[in-house]
């Protein structure tokens, strides 16, 4: 597909992020893989995957299209998806069709701002669609600006200054969708049918749903909250 093509593939679709903490015991290429079969079979748009290794596996089992980010630590700096361009070449070799990354006020590694960076970065792969993972608006409109293909909600409530922000970030999605030309992503907190299907009510080209669906053990951690009474866990 061509980047029209894959950017029409998922509109008004679901995204299912098949990711895995480090310590979680389904972080496995092969197991998420099979998570991306059966998000396939479950009838979602595209994939959104974490690390080269896993977007190769994944590429043996579905033919959707794949958000691919590959986070990474580093000393100097707070930004860990996609921060270097280390970990952009090496999403473009696995062949993710949408490379997305860190979009907020974070200076990356090396103190390099998101400018400088993401000039270098366009520069290397014209034809490449990136993704912008944005806290609030104002970084929202500034990826577009940069040239940014799409923007995502990922971030919000997840910067310091975004932290009271309730998620799912319905009307963040709503005023991005006002301001910028480009596709916005829901993406952040969205835990039932009804909040992704009001997401893209709201305008969202697609909407990402993460943790409700991949990660069984996120979702017995929040039953059992739930289950002892306690209430801001669950």
């Amino acid at each position: 597909m061509n980047n029209k093509q894959v950017l029409e593939s998922i509109r008004g679709g679901l995204i299912v992020s098949c990711q895995a903490f480090p310590d979680d015991p389904l972080n496995n290429p092969y197991i998420m893989a099979k998570m991306a079969v059966a998000a396939h079979k479950g009838g979602a748009a595209g994939i959104r995957a974490n690390t080269p290794e896993h977007i190769i596996e994944m590429k043996k089992e579905v033919s959707l299209p794949i958000i691919g980010i590959h986070k990474a630590v580093y000393p100097d700096s707070p930004v860990y998806i996609t921060p270097t361009m280390k970990e952009v070449d090496r999403l473009v070799a696995a062949k993710a069709e949408i490379i997305a990354m860190d979009a907020t006020r974070g200076i990356r590694p090396g103190g390099i701002a998101l400018e400088r960076f993401f000039d270098s970065v366009r520069s290397k792969y014209p034809d490449q669609l990136f993704m912008a993972d944005v806290s609030n608006l104002a970084e929202g409109i500034a990826a577009q600006a940069l040239g940014f293909d799409i923007v995502g909600t990922t971030l919000a409530g997840y910067t310091p200054y975004t932290e009271d922000r309730p998620l799912p970030d319905l009307d963040l999605i709503a005023r991005l969708v006002d301001e910028l030309h480009i596709p916005i992503i829901a993406e952040g907190g969205i835990w039932e049918p009804s909040q992704a299907k009001q997401s893209i009510e709201n305008g969202a080209w697609a909407a990402v749903v993460g943790t409700a669906i991949t990660r069984p053990l996120n979702i017995t951690q929040r039953f059992v909250a739930a289950l002892k009474g306690d209430v801001a866990r669950a």
